[in-house]
């Protein structure tokens, strides 16, 4: 009975409650010996006769065949109901959802962009996590993460990438640096100062990669693996450095204060978007999240990265 399908046994279930192989036939529109080669079908299987046949008469049910009736009626039953929660699936924002961000951003914009999406579906249950480039595709190749948010770095081939929004590079400086009255600064004329650099991968090859057209490379003083710490560093007088998401408030985690000051010339912006599998087809809450991002006026928050750095009071 292990390879019994749910065709034989609906079939079996119809004849059986009608007593009939023709009538069950009529019910649900299939030929008699359809019927009647799945109840052989069963019986072979079961190893047991299902019926009585009576000529002219009809069917009768054996004491074997009442037993399955019963349990093949309820298995049925189950599965059409787990049939109803998978086609549910593909209708209902509702349930888990997996996402991961990139983690210079990701504690700026996601928690606030995950309260408006619960305002929105709040049956929705959403986790994000940070991680590396690499990671998050990584990630999402093994299907750990149904959307990333990324920057446009090394994006391969058998990921999708929509762009949301552009983070031009700004510098950071202490109150009291050299360069804090600078409504602007050039690349040149940063790397006559001591850098603290954001030694992530790709972000260190990015932000180093600013310098190429400059007559010398900077001075890195200090190496940190946290925006806290280079915010920390800077702030605290160590140098200065580059960074591309808007800080908000312009204070470092000790609560001491710095300054942003946009960068002169032309010079390469980075561009945030939603990174998912290639060919994939998404959950109705991944799905709806990806239009959330692209439709949000939180995105146009993020957007305002494009202009200018404010000034702030510390």
């Amino acid at each position: 009975m292990l390879h019994a399908t749910l065709k034989q046994l609906r079939y079996f279930v119809i004849a059986g409650e009608l007593g009939s192989v023709t009538r069950a036939a009529q019910k649900i529109n299939v030929s008699p010996p359809s019927i009647s080669a799945a109840i052989a079908q069963l019986e072979d299987m079961a190893g047991v006769q299902l019926f009585v046949r009576h000529h002219a008469q009809g069917l009768s049910l054996t004491r074997g065949g009442e037993l399955l009736l019963t349990r093949a009626r309820s298995l049925l039953h189950d599965a059409e109901g787990l049939m109803q929660f998978a086609v549910s699936l593909g209708q209902d924002v509702a349930g888990p959802l997996s996402m991961v961000a990139f983690p210079t951003f990701a504690p700026i914009f996601m928690p606030r962009l995950m309260q408006e999406f619960l305002k929105a579906y709040p049956r929705v249950e959403p986790q994000c996590d940070e991680g590396h480039q690499m990671d998050i595709i990584e990630g999402l190749r093994s299907g750990r993460y149904e959307l990333g948010i990324v920057y446009d770095m090394q994006v391969p081939d058998d990921i999708e990438f929509q762009a949301l929004c552009r983070f031009p590079p700004y510098a950071a400086v202490a109150p009291d640096h050299p360069l804090a009255a600078h409504e602007r600064v050039s690349i040149e004329t940063l790397s006559d100062y001591p850098m603290v650099l954001l030694d992530w991968p790709m972000s260190r090859d990015y932000f180093l990669s600013l310098f190429v057209d400059a007559p010398r490379q900077p001075k890195i003083a200090h190496r940190a693996t946290s925006i806290g710490m280079v915010r920390g560093l800077v702030a605290n007088g160590f140098g200065f450095t580059l960074l591309n998401v808007p800080p908000g408030r312009h204070l470092a985690l000790d609560g001491k204060a710095f300054r942003a000051i946009p960068l002169e010339g032309e010079v390469r912006a980075l561009t945030v978007g939603i990174a998912t599998l290639k060919g994939i087809r998404l959950s109705p809450v991944a799905q709806a999240m990806q239009d959330f991002l692209k439709e949000s006026e939180l995105v146009d928050l993020m957007s305002d990265s494009d202009k200018p750095p404010k000034e702030t009071d510390g």
